[in-house]
């Protein structure tokens, strides 16, 4: 018991004696029963127990046993927290919780339904701050793409050039042939002077070797080996030249006929081809045939 204040000092004025039983209040009329704040006064006060000791055993605070008493339930902070309360109290003062907890449901409109844990304690909730969106990884991003791109393409472009071989072989190139490309300059609009017999005359005699040149214009040309593999299928611009060999023959397409010039062996062919004229011709090992 504490020594500031005795149970005497704190008894109420009330119709009903503290020293009737509890079990005195349990069959009375409504009307004629205390409130659940001064029974729980009136039960206290009748075990001796001031306030300071109610609170040391209970743990609930004085502010709020005081408040309880004078049956002001706001500051439990809600009817779910009074509730606890009064039952904390009654079993303290030894009263039963259930007529005290059953009065006060009737007086505060019923027994409330439980709360949900989440609306509860939503006001608690750390929500994450919204980040926007990172631009300046994006930038960085971007630009490494950009300066791999460049750099890949300044790779690519030197390793491409010179991409012309200056003779396209059959299926079958021989192992003293030169296979390195090398990059062929656009001859002038008037052609150079004719090959002479001696000038192609490195011309090896196991190989059919054909030699096309666009002389006195552009011209479509198709060239494909004993095989039938494609050696070359594209236009020749006036002044350019494709030499092509293979092991048997060669097949030709020309497109305009009449202007292109043939070497076949290291001779050149003199047929009268007309300008505008489609021929198709083969050649072979030896002397130049047209089949």
């Amino acid at each position: 018991m504490s020594i500031g204040n005795s149970p005497e000092d704190e008894r109420p004025i009330a119709d009903v004696s503290p020293d009737v039983p509890d079990e005195a209040f349990g069959d009375a009329p409504r009307e004629s029963r205390p409130s659940v704040g001064r029974a729980l006064q009136q039960a206290r006060i009748a075990a001796g127990l001031t306030v300071d000791d109610i609170t040391t055993a209970t743990r609930v605070r004085i502010a709020i046993v005081h408040a309880i008493e004078a049956d002001d339930f706001a500051p439990c902070g809600g009817d779910v927290y009074a509730r606890g309360h009064i039952r904390t109290l009654a079993k303290a003062v030894g009263l039963d919780p259930a007529d005290l907890l059953a009065q006060f449901d009737a007086e505060h409109g019923g027994r409330p339904a439980p709360t949900p844990a989440a609306p509860l304690f939503e006001a608690e909730r750390i929500r994450p701050e919204r980040r926007g969106p990172n631009w300046t990884a994006a930038m960085v991003a971007a630009i490494v793409a950009v300066i791999g791109f460049v750099g890949f393409t300044f790779v690519k472009g030197g390793d491409d050039g010179g991409n012309e071989a200056s003779v396209a072989e059959g299926s079958q190139p021989t192992a003293g042939e030169s296979a390195s490309p090398s990059a062929e300059p656009k001859k002038p609009a008037d052609p150079g002077p004719d090959p002479t017999d001696s000038a192609i005359a490195a011309a090896p005699r196991d190989k059919v070797t054909v030699k096309v040149t666009a002389a006195d214009g552009r011209s479509w040309i198709s060239a494909q080996d004993h095989n039938g593999r494609l050696l070359f299928d594209d236009i020749l611009e006036r002044g350019d030249s494709k030499t092509f060999q293979d092991d048997e023959k060669v097949k030709l397409v020309l497109g305009d006929a009449g202007a292109i010039e043939l070497y076949v062996n290291g001779k050149r062919i003199e047929d009268d081809f007309q300008p505008g004229a489609v021929e198709r011709l083969t050649y072979t090992k030896g002397d130049p045939q047209v089949g």
